[in-house]
């Protein structure tokens, strides 16, 4: 559920909400091609960690040479840094747009905050808020019941969309690929199932515990489509009201998440404008722990450093140095002369270029009997994993062209 909240973060939100004002509900056929593809490849990531007990830089490892591991974990960190500093500015632009306040002070507070709970909560307690953050999720949902919405056209979009086939809608559906199959989330899904094991006595490996099997990938099964559900149902709102309110008024083009809500103001009302803006905030406090630590996990594990959030920062120092790197470099980015919108579209390019060997070696582990012992993938998840590999490709490859 964390990591189906932490897809919608507010990059992502920007690019549904640019999706829906750009071409109104025409592009709602994608959150239906995007929900089993992130669904399977979020239950490999998930069955890996739990099979294995290891996360997936250390079965990368076994995959693919280490220089080569090492320096798609360096361009992760890259793109999660660049994903941070986006979504702290959106946050920072987003209270100022509701309260006046200068947006620099909040930025540096939510920075701050976000890196001080990562290092000196508890795990169980700081997963625990990191769940009840999840129901900031519904204020998209919220939004959707204050603007009028045409629900013929919208069902249309999923089932019989009209849209031209050049450069700006194969570069749109990329992006909403981009942003909701997304390699730090595979790191995140995997090193929470880990993390899970280190924490209960009576958890093992599966591979060492059979006996275990039934009750916990039946648990990951729902916990992932869930998740996921929840994930593409918060999309849809997103986009249906960018559809509904800013395509239908002639507003095309968004610059930002807070561009949405400073846009949604004069069009729908200062609830709606309210509710987006508590989402954004939400949404990024979400985010931003997920994008660090996913960072930090893919980078230790591939190192063999110690790793997890159940350690203190003393016993897994370089750990927690690549969790505090990323958020920093990432608040850096507000000082920096870096168009905001341009960094983004290279985080896009960098995550979906680095995710097809990461998906590809996923793909090989979880149908490793040498890995996964007795617990293979079935067919079906294999099928589904390898469609979702081949579309990353696809949309790598549609970068470059368009």
């Amino acid at each position: 559920m964390i990591t189906g909240a932490a897809d919608d973060d507010p990059s992502g939100i920007a690019t549904y909400s640019q999706a829906g004002a750009q071409f109104g509900f025409n592009m709602l056929w994608t959150m239906l091609l995007t929900y089993p593809l992130m669904s399977a490849i979020q239950l490999v990531s998930a069955r890996i960690g739990r099979v294995t007990g290891c996360g997936l830089g250390v079965n990368m490892g076994a995959i693919w040479p280490k220089p080569l591991v090492t320096g798609l974990m360096l361009l992760l960190f890259v793109a999660n840094t660049i994903n941070i500093g986006a979504n702290l500015a959106a946050m920072g632009a987003s209270v100022e747009l509701a309260t006046s306040v200068p947006s620099l002070p909040i930025t540096i507070f939510f920075a701050v905050l976000s890196l001080t709970l990562q290092m000196f909560i508890p795990y169980q307690r700081y997963a625990n808020i990191l769940k009840w953050l999840t129901l900031v999720l519904l204020a998209y949902v919220a939004v959707l019941f204050t603007v009028k919405i045409d629900w013929l056209a919208a069902l249309k979009g999923f089932v019989w969309p009209s849209f031209p086939l050049n450069g700006d809608s194969f570069t749109m559906i990329v992006a909403i690929l981009g942003t909701t199959i997304s390699p730090y989330l595979f790191f995140w899904q995997s090193s929470q199932e880990v993390e899970e094991i280190d924490r209960k006595d009576e958890a093992e490996p599966l591979k060492d515990a059979p006996r275990q099997a039934p009750k916990e990938l039946s648990r990951m099964r729902l916990d992932t489509f869930a998740g996921m559900a929840v994930s593409n149902l918060v999309a849809i709102a997103i986009l249906m009201c960018a559809a509904a309110t800013l395509h239908a008024s002639g507003k095309t083009e968004i610059g930002s998440a807070a561009d949405v809500a400073e846009a949604l103001k004069p069009i729908a009302g200062n609830f709606a404008f309210v509710l987006f803006s508590i989402g954004i905030v939400g949404t990024g406090l979400l985010s931003i722990p997920v994008l660090a630590g996913s960072a930090a996990y893919a980078f230790g594990e591939s190192q063999d450093w110690k790793c997890g959030l159940e350690h203190k920062p003393w016993e897994a120092v370089g750990f927690y140095s690549v969790i505090a790197a990323a958020t920093i470099f990432g608040l850096g980015l507000e000082f920096a002369p870096i168009d905001p919108i341009k960094a983004l579209f290279w985080s896009a390019v960098i995550n979906g270029f680095v995710a097809v060997p990461i998906m590809i070696a996923m793909m090989v582990v979880v149908g490793s009997r040498k890995r996964m012992k007795d617990f293979v993938a079935p067919t079906s998840m294999l099928v589904f994993g390898w469609a979702a590999t081949a579309v990353m490709g696809v949309a790598a490859i549609a970068m470059l062209v368009f």
